[in-house]
């Protein structure tokens, strides 16, 4: 007795970056950001679901190239991202990006799609969402330091998930300020450009810190914190790349993302191996405390997590398929017989036979 089996065609829906500026345009960047992290907070809240590790990196003089899997059981997706804070003079983005969203099952590669432009609003989501758990109440003026490609969407998914309205900002290139100043225009901020950082920090409620240079920075010192608080630290978030003094993470309560990533990658590389940290998913389920009192210092230490890039993918991959975005591509082989893989290079191509 025999059996056949009928083979599955399948197509991966690749969404490149004309097909994303698209998307965002039609669903609206603030829908994107406060959609991404509601996503994102769904996600963390079913944290134990997850297959996690720390991303693989690989380091070199001048970034990094990193893979950052995770997967539950239904779902898997990576990342590839890099970082070269010198990539700008070459005409480069610092940050470039792509990601696969596939199905645990089969294995299948479901959805290809650019990640550059997705990474900055989620990246921004993320800060935002733990901001609005772990800041004040009511909190309105907020400090951007670094004012390079990720300030746009920073400002803006302060504005729309925690209520930010007064920004003061900071960078060691006018230039950049400049830009985001030209960008934020009618956005319903007022901005406030600084001659410092120590300037843009005085008197706010939050403090962003989103700088590329790969070096152990320390641009937020002890003397520069009040009472009351709320730090993000989104640009240390490698080995050897770090913005806030330690004395500031010694000031109040410290949250992450994924502990083992974190202690590698994130501010607390400079402290020891018992210093203590809370993995903001514990906060969100109610397992840990987040703010306790109005002059509580909180440092949220990002350096971005795969379990944010699933989320962006999964919402992303919905948006697409509403919109009727992207393009179906052949990723994988579609023959008759899945067991003859040699068979495939018999076949005619197909440009060959038309012209026959």
């Amino acid at each position: 007795m025999s059996t056949t089996t009928t083979a599955r065609r399948l197509q991966t829906t690749f969404v490149s970056v004309s097909d994303m500026v698209q998307l965002i345009q039609r669903k609206g960047l603030s829908a994107c950001l406060t959609g991404i992290a509601d996503r994102i907070e769904r996600e963390f809240r079913r944290w134990e679901s997850f297959d996690k590790s720390a991303r693989v990196a690989c380091h070199s003089q001048d970034g990094v190239i990193e893979l950052m899997p995770i997967a539950d059981d239904q779902q898997f997706s990576f990342k590839y991202v890099n970082g070269h804070p010198k990539n700008t003079r070459f005409g480069l983005p610092t940050v470039m990006a792509f990601g696969v969203l596939a199905d645990v099952p089969t294995g299948a590669p479901l959805f290809l799609s650019e990640l550059t432009l997705t990474t900055a609003i989620r990246t921004a989501a993320t800060s935002a969402l733990a901001a609005r758990v772990l800041a004040r109440p009511n909190s309105r003026r907020m400090a951007l330091i670094g004012n390079g490609a990720q300030a746009e969407f920073q400002a803006l998914a302060f504005r729309d998930i925690v209520g930010v309205r007064e920004l003061r900002l900071f960078d060691v290139d006018p230039a950049a300020t400049a830009k985001l100043v030209a960008n934020l225009q009618g956005q319903g901020l007022t901005l406030t450009v600084c001659a410092s950082t120590a300037e843009a920090v005085k008197g706010v409620d939050i403090i962003t810190t989103v700088t590329a240079d790969k070096t152990n920075a320390t641009i937020i010192t002890p003397d520069m914190i009040e009472p009351g608080m709320h730090v993000n630290g989104v640009g240390g978030d490698c080995p050897g790349k770090t913005e806030l003094h330690r004395g500031v993470l010694e000031m109040g309560s410290v949250f992450c993302e994924f502990e083992p990533q974190s202690r590698i990658e994130g501010d607390m590389q400079q402290m020891p191996a018992d210093f203590p940290v809370t993995e903001f998913w514990r906060v969100l389920t109610g397992q840990a405390s987040g703010r306790v009192s109005d002059a509580q210092v909180t440092v949220f230490d990002s350096v971005g997590f795969a379990l944010e890039d699933f989320a962006a993918l999964a919402f992303m991959k919905d948006a697409a398929e509403e919109l009727g975005i992207g393009q179906p591509i052949e990723l994988v082989p579609n023959n008759e017989n899945p067991k003859d893989l040699f068979g495939l290079l018999k076949t005619r191509p197909a440009h060959l036979a038309l012209a026959a």
